[in-house]
């Protein structure tokens, strides 16, 4: 059985507090966090950590460390000390740094300071960053070196970018800690059209099964049992469940009932 993850799209706007404790409340395995270095406090690190202690609910990542050109690698060192501080498994990171000899280079030092944490460094691709396909992503990896290095899977960009499913199969299983898992629509944006391609991802996504994505072939191109985080970003959704605890149920028995069928 995959164990299923919250992630901190499904509720971008509600706190990680509120997160946790809907996590609890609808049933998942573990939930996702989003810190925001500027805003995170030590306040919130003791108040998350205790409704944390208090569900029981493991963190299955941290995001998001967005690697710029001129982005501070303090900041994306908070990232990573938030989730240690809260026993995070990893670490979601995409680049926009259209020079990929700098963003593995930042990546590495992101690995050296997550020794001892836990934690994975995990890479996510996309149409909408500057490492556009999992060819991109393996390759900057390959310059990385570091153990805790790994890439992210996600359906949605998997489609986009082109990745096929063989691409997913061949992937060094080590690289492969968790991955996100959502449905979409056939529809895709013009990969040039940053904002169409930022809605189809934050706002367009679909339930597991109620898109057109091989989702089926990609769960099994991935490793047996993976974590996977429901990575479901709806407007549809946030307008049906106002309240965090019902909208994160929601997704989660859509997505189970999808993968009872598989079996």
């Amino acid at each position: 059985m995959h164990k299923l993850s919250l992630a901190s799209g499904v509720l971008p706007e509600f706190g990680a507090v509120d997160v946790v404790e809907a996590g609890r409340a609808a049933g998942y395995d573990a939930v996702g966090l989003w810190v925001e270095p500027s805003e995170w406090t030590a306040q919130t690190t003791r108040e998350t950590r205790a409704a944390l202690n208090g569900t029981g609910l493991p963190v299955l990542d941290v995001e998001v460390i967005w690697i710029k050109p001129d982005s501070a690698l303090d900041d994306h060192r908070k990232v990573i000390d938030v989730g240690a501080e809260l026993g995070a498994a990893n670490v979601l990171c995409v680049s926009s740094d259209p020079d990929h000899g700098a963003t593995a280079d930042k990546l590495a030092a992101l690995c050296r300071h997550a020794e001892g944490s836990g934690m994975r460094v995990a890479l996510e691709f996309g149409i909408f960053t500057e490492v556009k396909d999992l060819r991109q992503a393996l390759a900057i990896l390959d310059r990385v070196g570091h153990p805790l290095r790994a890439v992210l899977i996600d359906p949605i960009h998997v489609d986009r970018s082109g990745t096929s499913i063989d691409q997913i199969a061949a992937i060094d299983r080590a690289l492969l800690p968790y991955a996100q898992i959502c449905d979409a629509r056939g529809e895709r944006p013009e990969p040039a059209d940053f904002d169409a391609v930022i809605t189809d991802a934050i706002d367009l996504r679909e339930q597991c099964g109620e898109g057109v994505l091989p989702l089926a072939a990609m769960v099994a191109a991935l490793p047996e049992n993976i974590p996977l985080s429901i990575e479901l970003r709806s407007a549809a959704l946030r307008e049906a469940f106002a309240h965090p605890a019902l909208r994160a149920r929601a997704v989660l028995d859509a997505t189970r009932s999808w993968l009872d069928g598989l079996t």
